[in-house]
């Protein structure tokens, strides 16, 4: 079994998301004997944002010599996604959503034909045999009910993304008011954790 860990947080050793990601993996890692784990950090070799030249590249045309690296690096990235049985995903939240290095990702996993297709009956998700656990980070609160909810879009984001390719239940581990003060972020990485070591196994 096969399993990608990313990280998209730019704070390296101070990050919340981080830290509750490298959770999620030690505890499958731990419950299931013989798990390949893959690390890509996608703050160290980040991938360009796409252009109207990486889309006709997508549709056969030629590849400009200056875009042959990243092309290459997005095909990498997308074989991987399609490779892993499990993906953890760490994603703090930046100005109310993604990093834009986790969205320059999944504009390379999100692959007409290879992650979904189109047909006379609307889209059909080809990725639904995957088991994704994102571990989150946002500064403030943001949950159901909250003043701040309609500003979320993290969670919401992602829980789309990954239905729209056929994955109907990503698990979430979520630290929440970070930056509200001390206590809270305290209470909130331990939370979190927490949660990360109840998961079950793989």
């Amino acid at each position: 079994m096969k399993l990608l860990h990313l990280d998209s947080s730019v704070l390296g050793p101070h990050s919340v998301s981080r830290q509750v990601s490298a959770a999620v993996v030690d505890r499958l890692r731990q419950s299931t004997p013989g798990l390949e784990v893959g690390y890509r950090d996608l703050t160290l070799t980040p991938l360009a944002h796409l252009t109207g030249s990486h889309l006709a590249a997508g549709q056969g045309a030629a590849v400009d010599a200056s875009l042959q690296a990243d092309v290459a690096a997005g095909q990498a990235m997308l074989d991987e996604f399609l490779a892993a049985d499990i993906v953890v995903i760490g994603a703090p939240m930046y100005n109310f959503t993604i990093p834009s290095q986790l969205k320059a990702w999944i504009d390379r996993i999100l692959v007409a034909g290879k992650t979904f297709k189109y047909d006379a009956q609307g889209v059909h998700g080809l990725a639904g045999n995957k088991r994704v656990i994102v571990a989150i980070s946002r500064g403030g609160y943001y949950g159901p009910g909250t003043p701040a909810a309609l500003g979320e879009h993290l969670e919401t984001y992602l829980r789309w993304v990954f239905g729209f390719i056929g994955i109907r239940n990503p698990e979430f581990i979520s630290a929440d008011g970070i930056q509200v003060g001390p206590e809270h972020r305290e209470k909130a990485v331990a939370g979190a954790l927490r949660a990360a070591s109840d998961l079950h196994a793989a």
